[in-house]
């Protein structure tokens, strides 16, 4: 990619679901850009733009699109349900369809309206610990660590812990033990819920690669599993987290997660700040 002159660099768009917020980089019709080294700058909030998960939009193969997702320490992420609706969304409009399939690390998922929200399909939760991933054969609906969590993968791994009072837990405190456990090989997300009725559910949650989030979209699909797995809840729960509501409802067919969604603006990088990470 050149940057020889400000309309070869590359546009962007800012968007948030419940203020869990993106970076979205259209890449349909040209080769993917996003690096790591290009992921940790534009993450940056004082030097870059600041986000909490980097999406990029390329040509599907044997779905409408295909994304892929970035933390904003560089790293990889392999699901982002609240970027898949708000990407989703974005894209519905552009083609005017109520429908969309989208390919991710995740596997293929599928979007579609739900009156003026936008439903996503994050498929079925993995509970066998092989494809959490786990380091080892434990319980997944009891692991063997102080305050007795549940993991659950979602494309991503989960480790949810459930508490009486959500007041009392900080996640920058009780979250980096645990996303750098040793159950963990991939690190893990955390969730610390507080379950209010069989279809109500108060979340925080520290992400791997980020931090405190104001909403996780395959953190609160991981939260409705392991409630529901513990016999706390009902399959549809919805959900508050720090940045707002969703909906979960896990079906035969995968957890549907339903939500707002918000495009902010658009943007483009200049040939100064691409060639600062050359």
């Amino acid at each position: 990619m050149t940057t020889d002159s400000f309309t070869d660099a590359p546009t962007f768009m800012k968007m948030h679901g419940l203020g869990n917020d993106f970076v979205v980089i259209d890449s349909r019709g040209r080769d993917a850009v996003v690096t790591e080294k290009l992921a940790r700058a534009l993450g940056d909030r004082n030097r870059g733009v600041g986000f909490d998960q980097l999406a990029e939009i390329r040509d599907g193969v044997t779905s409408d699109v295909i994304l892929d997702f970035w933390n904003s320490d560089g790293s990889r992420a392999g699901a982002c349900g609240n970027a898949t609706r708000c990407v989703s969304e974005f894209l519905m409009r552009q083609a005017g369809t109520g429908e969309l399939s989208l390919t991710t690390e995740r596997g293929l998922l599928r979007a579609k309206w739900s009156g003026d929200l936008v439903s996503i399909n994050m498929g079925l939760p993995q509970l066998d610990w092989q494809d959490v991933p786990l380091a080892r054969d434990v319980p997944v609906d009891h692991l063997p660590i102080d305050g007795d969590p549940v993991a659950v993968g979602m494309g991503n791994p989960h480790c949810v812990f459930f508490v009486d009072d959500i007041a009392d837990v900080d996640p920058a405190i009780a979250g980096p033990p645990i996303e750098n456990h040793e159950l963990f090989p991939e690190r893990c997300n955390v969730e610390f819920a507080q379950v209010r009725s069989r279809d109500e559910i108060r979340m925080r949650v520290w992400e791997r690669g980020t931090g405190i989030t104001l909403a996780c979209g395959s953190g609160a699909c991981a939260t409705a599993v392991a409630a529901h797995l513990r016999g706390l809840t009902d399959k549809c729960v919805r959900m508050e987290v720090d940045g707002g509501w969703l909906t979960l409802d896990w079906r035969d067919d995968g957890v549907w997660m339903t939500g707002p969604t918000a495009h902010v603006f658009d943007a483009r990088l200049t040939p100064a700040f691409m060639e600062t990470i050359k």
